[in-house]
């Protein structure tokens, strides 16, 4: 396969898999497979996944931020909890798999698509201030752990944390996703680096198309809220539990 079809492919699945990433989550199980499909190992192709997602979040928050959704304090005060956690996941990650916790996470998805489809009584309220506790603590430095570690999925933990937790609208939550998704994934990308686990050149192809998916995606997330949303995620969700279930 020429260099010149692997950029395109690349590209193209990246732009797809930011989008979705962006309104939901689970993008990474297109882009995985595609690098190792063009030879990659798995735990290159782990590592080279995290270049993109580094451009692809950069391109969303500055998105959101033109789109005047944009919260700094909460943000980083979220993002660094989960930084202890993201550095032992992805040292994790290039020492062992576990097959037994991807079917966890499946049923995890099933289980938050019913959280999704069930009607919550909504507050007039927008939550700005939050309250740092041992749960958000600790939950946020599980999520860290597990986006270091794996990637795949992490956005729909967030999500799930923030928007049932926190009670955040769905725009919110994603706005803050896509921050924390970009700090704790600078220390998880380094870790890959120095154990030699980064193919730049297709790492690069592939964090074009999605800095271009991850800036349309947000724009679309707050000029269409949160039906949007919500359809993208229980699609999403529902196709990677399948994947991880070994249904079919």
């Amino acid at each position: 396969m020429s260099d010149i079809i692997a950029i395109l492919i690349l590209f193209s699945v990246g732009a797809v898999a930011a989008f979705i990433n962006v309104n939901a989550g689970g993008g990474s199980s297109l882009t995985l497979p595609v690098l190792i499909f063009l030879g990659l190992d798995a735990s290159v192709a782990n590592g080279t996944n995290r270049v993109a997602i580094i451009f692809q979040n950069v391109s969303a928050v500055y998105s959101f931020k033109k789109e005047k959704y944009y919260e700094l304090k909460n943000s980083m005060i979220l993002s660094l909890l989960s930084l202890p956690g993201a550095i032992a996941g992805a040292v994790f990650a290039v020492k062992i798999s576990d097959n037994a916790f991807e079917k966890v996470l499946g049923l995890i998805m099933i289980l938050i698509i019913i959280t999704m489809i069930i009607p919550q009584k909504r507050e007039n309220k927008v939550n700005t201030e939050y309250k740092v506790d041992w749960k958000l603590v600790i939950s946020m430095i599980a999520i860290g752990f597990y986006g270091g570690f794996l990637q795949v999925g992490v956005g729909f933990i967030i999500m799930a944390l923030l928007h049932n937790f926190l009670k955040l609208d769905l725009i919110r939550v994603n706005m803050h996703k896509v921050f924390i998704v970009f700090i704790f994934t600078i220390p998880a990308l380094l870790v890959f680096i120095l154990t030699d686990n980064v193919n730049w050149f297709y790492g690069l192809s592939l964090s074009a198309g999605n800095a271009f998916g991850g800036w349309w995606g947000a724009k679309l997330s707050v000029k269409k809220g949160e039906k949007l949303i919500k359809a993208v995620l229980i699609v999403s969700i529902f196709i990677m539990a399948i994947k991880l279930l070994n249904i079919f």
